[in-house]
Parts: structure tokens; sequence; C-alpha cells
């Protein structure tokens, strides 16, 4: 989110307005004037304060994948894409319901988590009791202050973290920085090394820092039913790049970093379902290039279930988080648990 200097500055008497407001429910909350529900199992929220992709999703299913090698049943709880009406799945691959949203249905075919999507995150997590989950993972979840938690895990963008300080909707900050302070752990992510950054949290917290990068795990056709399963290697193509992601120029970033011919590239919203008209355009373009093959993200191919692709095959990335010094990462998320189990036994 972008906008010219005179735009922002029309806008400011609304971010003021509107940081009044964040401010006070959060006082609120802090003060007990809200009451947070309480689930009977452990929540760890994994959230950020920017409007945008700051890679939440491959965060929640890194950390999802953990728990589970720690033998903990995972539940994983989303408001979903535009607040979708309350839907539950089981804890089986690729089962999510398949009206939700594409980051969802992503999670929940990479994972055996159980997944629940809806704006009441507490009610919502009700729905899955007979799962027996023993720790939720509450996606996006830091400003969503009615579900208490026992630990907030909170992304920072290394490419544009506070995006100048503004507030929405002059900016893409949803609170002040000064929010941080909540924060037990902050991953600044796409960098290995931004002291700059560090210098702006430490301002507001105290909390751990780790970075987070994406690696290239492969390269996989997209099949039917999707996602795709064939490997392909990438060093034998030359793409024309497209993608719906909330920052599709990391996208962009991250393939040239893996060493990825791009002859070009094209952009769409995020969260965008793809129509046969412009998967035609696609191919077109692409032809023009004398591109081999189109290349996407692996959350565009829950967007593209509905259009066929004639002349180029489509592929897809599926990427692998790096984490600095996980182990002490992982530590203080199992010491979050340990303390809820310890309280839960008093």
């Amino acid at each position: 989110m972008s906008f010219p200097p005179f735009v922002r500055w029309l806008l400011w008497p609304f971010s003021f307005l509107y940081g009044i407001a964040v401010r006070l429910r959060a006082l609120c909350y802090r003060t007990g004037i809200f009451k947070a529900k309480r689930l009977a199992q452990p929540v760890i929220s994994i959230g950020n304060l920017t409007v945008g992709g700051t890679g939440k999703t491959p965060i929640v299913l890194w950390l999802a994948q953990r728990l589970q090698t720690d033998r903990k049943r995972v539940g994983i709880l989303s408001r979903g894409y535009r607040g979708n009406k309350q839907m539950t799945s089981g804890g089986a691959p690729g089962n999510a319901p398949q009206s939700s949203s594409d980051e969802i249905r992503m999670l929940a075919a990479r994972s055996r988590a159980a997944v629940g999507v809806g704006a009441n995150r507490y009610r919502t997590a009700l729905s899955l009791e007979r799962e027996r989950i023993e720790v939720f993972l509450l996606d996006d979840g830091f400003q969503h202050l009615r579900l208490g938690r026992d630990l907030d895990v909170v992304l920072v963008d290394a490419t544009n973290p506070f995006g100048g300080g503004w507030l929405l909707p002059a900016g893409p900050l949803r609170e002040p920085l000064s929010a941080l302070s909540r924060a037990g752990a902050i991953v600044i992510t796409r960098s290995a090394r931004a002291p700059a950054v560090e210098t702006l949290i430490r301002r507001h917290s105290s909390a751990p820092i780790f970075y987070a990068q994406t690696s290239l795990d492969e390269v996989l056709e997209r099949g039917q039913p999707s996602p795709g399963t064939r490997k392909v290697d990438p060093q034998q193509h030359r793409y024309l790049l497209f993608c719906g992601i909330g920052n599709p120029q990391a996208f962009r970033d991250d393939v040239g970093r893996w060493g990825i011919k791009v002859l070009g590239s094209t952009y769409f919203r995020d969260h965008h379902r793809y129509t046969q008209r412009e998967a035609t355009q696609l191919e077109r373009l692409a032809a023009a290039m004398r591109a081999t093959a189109l290349l996407c993200t692996e959350k565009d191919v829950f967007n593209l279930e509905s259009v066929r692709f004639d002349s180029l095959p489509v592929h897809f990335s599926r990427i692998d988080i790096q984490l600095n010094d996980k182990e002490r990462f992982l530590s203080i998320v199992r010491g979050a648990l340990d303390r809820r189990a310890g309280a839960a036994q008093e």
C-alpha cells in the first residue's frame, strides 16, 4: 500500500482517528475492561503489524510441522479471506473446505493440522473439539485480541517493515509500533540481517529477534486435482512468472535469488481467482516471449482450478523456511506451552 505524499496527508485525519481507536481498544483489553476468551488449549499467534504479505503462511506451516514432530495435535485458526463464514475440517492431508481461501487450502494440503475458518476464532476452535487439539496456531492473529494467547509471534518484512510509520488508511500499519510491546518473539522476514530494522524494533520491544528467509524446496508441475506432485528441473526452462499474492516483488526477488531464468512477469491482486480468459492471455504472452513454461507460487495453484492451459505447462514453487537459531525459537514456543500446562495443573 503506497500513496503519493499529498494523498497520505489528505488521509492523515482518518489515520489519526483510527490510531486513537486501536490504542483505546488495546488499552481496554490490557486493563481488563474487555475480557479475552481463553481456550482450554494453548494458543500461539502468528501475526504482524501491517497489511499485505510478510510471510505468515509459510511460518504457520513451518511451525505446525515442527509441533507435529513433537507429537502435538495441531489446529490452525484463521479468519479466512474477507472473513469466510465458519468452516472446519479434520486433520487429514488436503482436507480443507473447498470454499476456503487459497492459503487455508495450502496449509491443509501441506500439513495434517485441523483447520478452522471463521471471524470468531474462539467459536471456531470449540467446533474442533472432536479433533482433540493440543495446541492452536492463530493465523494472522496479532490484532484478534478477543482470543487469549500464550505467545505472540510478530513478523516484520525487512523490505518494507513499517510503511514509513503511517497507520491505515494512509499507510499499511494496522497498529502503532508501540504494539510491538505485546510480542513474545519477533521474526524479521526476507533478510538474514537488518540492523536498522532491529533498531526501530528495540525502541518498542525487548522480545527476542529472529530472521527468516525462504529457500526453494522444489518446483512441481501443476496437476489435476491441484496442486500437483511431478517434480521438474526449473533450470531447463525459461519462464513467464505470474502470481496473485500480497508481495509479488518478493516472489520475483526470490526466483532471481534461486537462479531461475525469468523472461517476464505479470502480477494480480492478492487471492486472485484466475479466469479462462486470463489463462489464455498468459499463454499468449509467454509464447510471445518464447518462454517454455509458466511459473507461479504454490498458493496460486489453488486459484487456477477452474482454468486450463493448452499450450504450455504451469509450474509452481514449493518453498521452505530457513529460520536462524531455530532451536532457540522453538524453545520459546515450547516454553509457552509448558507454562500453560503448568498453570493448568495448579
